[in-house]
């Protein structure tokens, strides 16, 4: 069953990983609309790439809905984290342009198989050092009101951040995409582990609708911050890492999963984590940056609308780099 959840899991991250290039392209060509607006979605669904990159999405998220189905929150989500490695060395392979780096930079220079080896080696470690058990799902409904009130209050806080301050909006934004897709997971290993009750059972519990909720959320959200970004490496870095950190977090207090707990496990699960975190970093740091024109705004009172430096706004803008990032929930 492990073994099945693993490969899932993977597989899962290696299409998380296509729909991101594809998806922070598409994004980059529609107008900039407040955060957690629906008519990104509404401008979006005109773009072709767009629409490939939703479904690949979809389809990741049904194979990680397998993979939680077979095994431990703690072990899953942390895999899921492949989904950088492989969008950064995709865009690298089918995507490079050496005008969006600093002259010198290589194609497959070091720094990028260092980040890679890194987020793998720290993965790696955490799983076979802590190695984490699959705990329980029989929960009640009290988790639901302190789980409802953190989500509310971390997420609030980020799109207040996001409205008053310019600079930290994109970080802002990446932050409570990667809290809403880690209380997403936790809401689907829920879902999952009550399907032998029947769909009743399934559609008049609360982890159902924590899922309606989070899930989409999560997504505009993963939108805004892939538009708002000019660097996406930071926007990338946080979504990645706060996903399997809420996700762990969140299956050991309610799950009851158990890392093991002596002191020096406790030091290798710690430096593992931190190893998979600098090797995220890393790994974003070094996949192409988005620097294009963001769409033009709509024309006032049938005036056309003229772009800095005199060029005519008709409809288009600079074509994107090919980018990588997370994610799903």
């Amino acid at each position: 069953m492990q073994a099945v959840a693993i490969v899932t899991a993977i597989a899962a991250a290696l299409l998380f990983g296509i729909s991101a290039v594809m998806d922070q392209r598409s994004t980059k060509r529609v107008k900039t609309e407040r955060a957690l607006s629906p008519n990104i979605l509404r401008d979006l669904v005109r773009q072709p790439l767009w629409l490939m990159a939703v479904g690949a999405n979809v389809a990741a998220f049904a194979l990680q809905v397998v993979a939680l189905s077979f095994g431990s929150l703690a072990v899953v989500q942390p895999l899921l984290v492949f989904d950088l490695v492989f969008a950064v060395l995709i865009g690298r392979a089918v995507g490079w342009d050496p005008s969006n780096f600093p002259p010198g930079t290589k194609r497959w220079d070091p720094g990028l198989f260092g980040g890679v080896a890194a987020a793998a080696l720290g993965v790696g470690g955490f799983l076979a050092i802590g190695r984490p058990s699959a705990g329980h799902t029989d929960i009640g409904f009290a988790a639901l009101v302190p789980l409802a009130i953190g989500l509310v209050v971390v997420v609030g806080g980020c799109l207040a951040v996001a409205a008053r301050n310019e600079n930290l909006r994109p970080l802002a934004l990446a932050l409570a995409t990667g809290v809403n897709y880690g209380v997403a997971a936790f809401s689907v290993k829920l879902v999952t582990s009550e399907w032998g009750a029947g769909l009743g059972h399934v559609f008049t519990d609360w982890p159902f609708y924590m899922l309606a909720v989070t899930g989409p959320a999560g997504f505009i959200l993963n939108q805004d911050a892939f538009q708002q970004g000019t660097f996406l490496a930071p926007v990338q870095a946080i979504i990645t890492t706060a996903d399997p950190i809420i996700s762990i977090g969140l299956s050991i207090v309610w799950l009851d999963a158990r890392l093991r707990s002596s002191p020096a496990a406790i030091a290798g699960v710690v430096i593992s984590l931190l190893v998979m975190t600098i090797g995220i970093i890393i790994t974003a740091r070094h996949a192409p940056q988005v620097t294009a024109e963001r769409a033009p705004p709509e024309p006032a009172d049938g005036q056309s609308a003229e772009p800095a430096g005199g060029q005519p706004a008709d409809g288009q803008v600079a074509r994107p780099s090919d980018v990588s990032s997370p994610k799903r929930p």
